[in-house]
């Protein structure tokens, strides 16, 4: 037996708002995945640790505060130096178009405004997780 996708969702920095990463999260284990939300004001550093900790298939960090040009390259720097290459790095929240294509060109995974369908963000986990891990 095949068992669930396991999803960090993490909220890095001084950002407070947790209400989207909060429905996100029960979004992703109403389709069934094992969800692992940190909470408030993590770092780069604590995120990557706490997925490697819980053998997570990808992780999705919520960021409201701008910061995100700082976040990603931080989180998916780390996650390269520990060897987490078939982990998903994916998330949302406020981030311009062009600052999106630049993180998926340092291989962050596909970002999401507000408003997506959260099974859209499901349906994308479980799809590049079935094609790039496997159990």
């Amino acid at each position: 037996m095949k068992r669930p996708i396991r999803v960090l969702v993490a909220k890095v920095g001084l950002d407070g708002h947790d209400r989207g990463a909060k429905i996100i999260a029960t979004a992703l284990r109403n389709e069934g995945m094992e969800v692992i939300y940190t909470g408030l004001r993590q770092t780069p550093e604590m995120v990557v640790n706490a997925a490697l900790q819980e053998d997570v298939d990808a992780i999705g960090i919520s960021i409201l505060s701008g910061a995100h040009m700082t976040v990603f390259p931080k989180v998916i720097a780390m996650m390269k130096e520990k060897g987490m290459h078939d982990v998903l790095l994916t998330g949302g929240g406020i981030i311009p178009d062009e600052d999106m294509q630049a993180l998926n060109e340092m291989g962050v995974g596909k970002l999401f405004a507000p408003g997506t369908p959260t099974t859209e963000i499901a349906q994308y986990i479980a799809e590049w997780v079935g094609s790039n891990r496997s159990f």
